[in-house]
């Protein structure tokens, strides 16, 4: 059994079975791949993959425990490099970030400026997509770290530690109506067209929930997942906006205005989320602890020591999350 084959079989599963998107990326051929498994299924004695003809269809049952257990072999390896790294180059290797557009155009910049700034020999690896895909990414360890809001808790191979709570603004043109309402309701924003987030994105999920609750249904015109979309529709009198509080900029922004609709709905929380068992070198936990203050060395390290989300959650549970404003 070598270490490349395990490479091999791990790619072809994460490639949805597709022997030459994995022999794509792993710089090499598909009669080559296809080999490789075919010898380690001879020398196991088992098949990994179900076959139709020549086709890779899935995995058997044995190839789900085996391709488990190649799992933590590989990051095993990782981890020896990454630790091998840490004591020959501690300021220099590579950080790879899977995240959403809220984040990477409004939360992320000035950490970024600050963490390039400390680690000049870092690389930074910027990964956007929607929240289920970033938890995939890097469970996959093809990310070093995911941060949404949603959905990352669908993806069981993550560590996921809470970085801060966030609320909704609902944007108007300056002239609009609402402006002149002291204290808004959800009757007052449900009577009007609505500009706001793909389903699945940012918090769109309480958002639903909150109107829903109160019997009343929003007329949804326009969805996106980026913000500035949303502000554009916006502007172009299409409907009102609402977006989470930090993709709101006064001064870029200026021909907005921005309600703060706290009351109206829970916070949403943004979670930072790391594949379980992996080994993070320095730098890795200073950019954790620039983006969230509160996440220090000694309680990233009592997180790693859980077992379980569920042992995670508890250990934050009487921890104040701190509160994201607005972007400027």
């Amino acid at each position: 059994m070598k270490l490349q084959q395990l490479r091999y079989i791990w790619e072809v599963a994460r490639r949805g079975m597709n022997v030459s998107a994995a022999a794509q990326s792993l710089f090499t051929s598909q009669p080559g791949v296809s080999k490789q498994i075919l010898l380690l299924e001879d020398e196991l004695g088992v098949q990994i993959f179900a076959r139709s003809g020549k086709h890779l269809t899935g995995l058997t049952p044995a190839g789900e425990r085996i391709l488990e257990a190649a799992g933590e072999v590989l990051l095993g390896t990782e981890n020896i490099r990454a630790i091998a790294q840490e004591f020959s180059a501690d300021k220099s290797g590579s950080l790879s970030i899977a995240t959403t557009h809220t984040q990477s155009r409004y939360v992320l910049p000035p950490v970024i400026q600050r963490f390039i700034s400390k680690y000049p020999e870092v690389s930074l690896h910027m990964h956007q997509g929607t929240p289920l895909q970033i938890a995939e990414l890097a469970a996959q360890g093809t990310a070093d770290f995911a941060i949404a809001t949603e959905s990352m808790e669908l993806v069981g191979d993550l560590v996921m530690m809470p970085c801060y709570r966030w609320n909704r603004v609902l944007l108007l043109p300056l002239q609009h109506p609402l402006t002149k309402v002291a204290r808004l309701s959800h009757a007052d924003i449900a009577a009007y067209p609505i500009v706001t987030y793909v389903s699945g994105f940012t918090g769109r999920a309480k958002l639903d929930q909150a109107f829903s609750e109160r019997g009343l249904s929003l007329r949804v015109v326009v969805t996106a997942a980026d913000a500035d979309v949303i502000k554009t529709y916006v502007r172009l009198g299409i409907g009102i906006g609402i977006v989470a509080s930090m993709a709101y900029d006064a001064e870029k922004d200026s021909d907005l205005v921005a309600v703060d609709v706290s009351h109206l709905f829970d916070y949403s929380i943004t979670r930072i989320g790391f594949r379980r068992g992996a080994f993070l070198r320095g730098f890795m936990m200073d950019f954790v602890t620039m983006f969230a203050p509160h996440l220090q060395r000694d309680i990233i390290d009592a997180v790693m020591a859980c077992q379980t989300q569920a042992e995670i959650d508890a250990l934050f549970a009487k921890t104040p999350i701190p509160v994201h404003h607005q972007a400027g």
